[in-house]
């Protein structure tokens, strides 16, 4: 009988695809017969994957086969942000485009002062932007940099939204920093105002909410606060 970690395989391997674009939506998917016969593994744990798959809205079933779904109701982690900007310098998934609501240098509020370690009065970068794939809404986002970034990648003040998904990548390389911490915070909660506004929900609706915050021995590179449809997903694999 194969093994527990068979099924997370094969999970992962779907879930891989379609995170890439590789496997675009309404794609179809090899019969459960084909999957098992590839991986040499057992009816049932072949449907303990795709079962998962669909818990997760990556896949859905009809009696024709099984399909990438149409409106995949799921966006990319902080950490796969990350893994994507240092693999193709872009933290936007595949199909997802953004637009850019605000770019400012601002006095920020005292939580994110006391984060970037400023002395009072002093600035940040504050982006505000929305990305989404289709007509669904993936992300409602803010990200904070450093105030002197803005003299060495202009583009951090910029709304153009053809700038945006690069912008990482690039304080990367003009600054010559390198990320050697990162850390993810999440919650769920309702939306405020703000954020129902976003993602067109009614005030008050469920949402995970997040934070990231990568860093190296110089201090905050990035700080990032972001929030998810309901009924979103999102995860990462991780070594025990």
């Amino acid at each position: 009988m194969p093994s527990p970690k068979t099924f997370t395989k094969i999970a992962d391997h779907f879930r891989e695809r379609i995170l890439s674009g590789e496997l675009e939506p309404g794609a179809k998917l090899p019969t459960n017969r084909e999957i098992a016969g590839q991986w040499q593994a057992a009816a049932a744990t072949v449907s303990r994957a795709l079962q998962a798959l669909q818990v997760e809205n990556f896949i859905r079933t009809t009696p024709r086969g099984t399909y990438v779904a149409d409106d995949p109701r799921w966006t990319l982690s902080a950490r796969d942000r990350l893994a994507r900007v240092q693999r193709v310098k872009s933290f936007l998934a595949e199909g997802e485009t953004s637009r850019v609501t605000a770019a400012e240098l601002i006095t920020p509020p005292l939580y994110v002062a006391e984060i970037f370690d400023l002395e009072a009065g002093d600035q940040v970068v504050r982006r505000e932007w929305l990305a989404g794939r289709g007509k669904t809404r993936t992300v409602f986002a803010v990200t904070w940099y450093p105030a002197p970034f803005a003299a060495l990648v202009p583009d951090l003040l910029n709304t153009a939204p053809g700038r945006n998904h690069g912008l990482t990548a690039r304080v990367l390389e003009v600054t010559e920093r390198t990320i050697t911490h990162a850390r993810d915070d999440m919650h769920a909660r309702p939306a405020d105002a703000r954020e129902a506004s976003a993602l067109g929900l009614p005030v008050g609706s469920p949402i995970l909410a997040g934070v990231h915050r990568w860093s190296d021995a110089e201090g905050i590179i990035e700080y990032g606060e972001w929030c998810l449809p309901p009924r979103f997903t999102i995860g990462y694999e991780y070594q025990p």
